[in-house]
């Protein structure tokens, strides 16, 4: 059945039983915010549209949108998160969840959903089922393909670099990305940090190899690299992931004094509440253009590579399109990672403001499935609907925290949906009210810092489980940012 033809007549009955690999609830005896009927779904739709109320109605030129401080006037930059943030969120959600089969059309039980990624952050959107099951993703010149990834160079990226010659994801003869989930490949950033991701293991593949390789064979080489990686992975995203996205104050206090809503029967779930609602916070993060890299230039934005994240008027088929979408391979197509993260040369650019306004190119996705909607905000509210997820104000109560101000969400009174409010929207408006955009408020921060500690603690291999006292070695001063493991990876050019 094609994503969004369920008849829209189909029931599935809400379940609260949850078992290892499947999506659950964490307020399960909340009602639905609202019934599924026409007159909802039209709401929703208006809510979400292109050019409503949720609709940046940005500019089109990449470079203006960046550089003119005019252009922000209604999707304002953070000026705590840098861009790429945003992308690491989205490795990071492709790394917990992935849901190929639900439809935006049906009522949907959670539990019926199969989540085909293990709820963990243990990267098997990058090692697959390892090089016994999934050999294509392993270099075969190495070990016999036992330890390394493969990674292959950017033909003519030498010519358009001031790095010398980029790499990419290996890919097919059809530039389809071999690698462990294809939604890595949706746009050139989240690709190249799933590059950064196996060039990092394979320099800890290198370093075990020096450092014990006389003692260990091939086998034990990529379990313990994995395991370095992992842990790493772990801790950049408990120790700073999670402060700048949920913000301090909570990030601490859930990490200190452990969970209270996210709990589980046998094995870690993906709540409905998080996966729908609460983690599409970084929707609202994406800016409409990067620079994506310096090109033969570091002052010259003429020789640079700024583009659109995604333009649904750029046709599709091409090796270099005039956008950053997926699954292409040219030479000017990589990233500096200067723009999207701090390296402290003043070069980094912020992401977008969390709040109810998304950037104009996601409101004209594209690839979606004939009869089913465009607009990424659309989509989301909808899913809260099939999904039956309970309002915000709800949640809110049921969490004993502060619950929005009426005047909060007024503009929301012509559609009848500001009493109650779908989760996801009420998360970007809490978020906005109470901590200006900045991170998370206090209900969407608890929820993402108490899944985020929950996955890892229900890991049996995760650094807390097998070492709580572990602290990093690929860092500086006993951390590990994502700047570390850039740089350890080999993809940092200097200039």
């Amino acid at each position: 059945m094609a994503h969004g033809s369920a008849d829209a007549g189909v029931f599935t009955p809400q379940s609260t039983f949850y078992e290892q690999g499947r999506f659950g609830r964490l307020f399960p005896t909340l009602a639905p915010f609202s019934a599924d009927t026409p007159t909802v779904r039209r709401a929703l739709m208006e809510l979400g549209k292109p050019g409503g109320i949720m609709d940046a109605q940005d500019g089109t030129d990449p470079v203006a949108l960046i550089v003119d401080p005019t252009q922000s006037a209604h999707n304002p930059n953070n000026p705590d998160l840098t861009a790429g943030m945003t992308f690491l969120g989205q490795f990071l959600d492709h790394d917990m969840t992935f849901d190929p089969t639900s439809s935006l059309a049906r009522r949907q039980d959670p539990e019926s959903i199969r989540n085909f990624r293990i709820p963990a952050l243990d990267l098997d959107s990058v090692y697959g089922g390892g090089p016994g099951v999934s050999p294509f993703l392993y270099d075969h010149a190495v070990d016999g393909g036992a330890t390394s990834f493969l990674v292959e160079s950017i033909p003519g990226s030498d010519a358009v670099s001031l790095g010398g010659t980029r790499t990419d994801l290996p890919r097919n003869a059809q530039n389809v990305a071999l690698i462990g989930d294809p939604r890595n490949d949706e746009n050139l950033i989240v690709s190249q940090l799933h590059l950064a991701m196996l060039r990092f293991h394979n320099r800890v593949v290198a370093d075990v190899k020096a450092d014990l390789g006389t003692v260990l064979t091939v086998e034990e080489v990529f379990a313990e690299a994995q395991r370095i990686v992992r842990w790493h992975y772990q801790w950049m995203v408990l120790h700073e992931f999670l402060p700048k996205t949920v913000g301090a104050q909570t990030a601490t206090d859930v990490l200190t004094h452990g969970r209270k809503f996210y709990q589980w029967r046998n094995d870690p779930y993906i709540p409905v509440e998080f996966s729908v609602a609460a983690y599409r916070f970084g929707h609202s993060q994406v800016r409409p253009s990067y620079r994506a890299n310096f090109g033969t230039s570091a002052t010259d934005a003429s020789q640079q590579f700024f583009a659109l994240i995604f333009d649904h008027t750029v046709p599709g088929g091409t090796a270099d399109p005039a956008d950053l979408r997926g699954g292409c391979r040219a030479p000017r197509r990589f990233v500096d990672w200067q723009t999207f993260f701090d390296f402290g040369d003043g070069r980094a650019r912020p992401n977008k403001r969390i709040d109810v306004t998304l950037s104009s190119p996601l409101f004209a996705l594209m690839g979606q499935a004939t009869g089913t909607p465009v607009s990424l905000a659309q989509r989301n509210l909808l899913r809260a609907l099939t999904m039956k997820l309970p309002s915000g104000q709800a949640v809110a109560k049921a969490m004993s925290l502060p619950v929005l101000a009426p005047g909060d969400l007024a503009d929301l009174a012509p559609l009848h949906l500001d009493l109650r409010t779908p989760l996801w929207f009420y998360i970007l408006r809490e978020a906005e009210v109470v901590a200006q955009g900045r991170h998370l408020g206090p209900v969407g921060g608890r929820i993402v810092a108490e899944v985020f500690l929950g996955l890892v603690e229900g890991d049996a291999d995760s650094y807390l489980a097998q070492d709580p006292g572990w602290t990093p070695t690929y860092g500086t001063g006993a951390d590990f940012t994502v700047v570390d493991l850039l740089t350890a990876a080999g993809v940092v050019a200097t200039f």
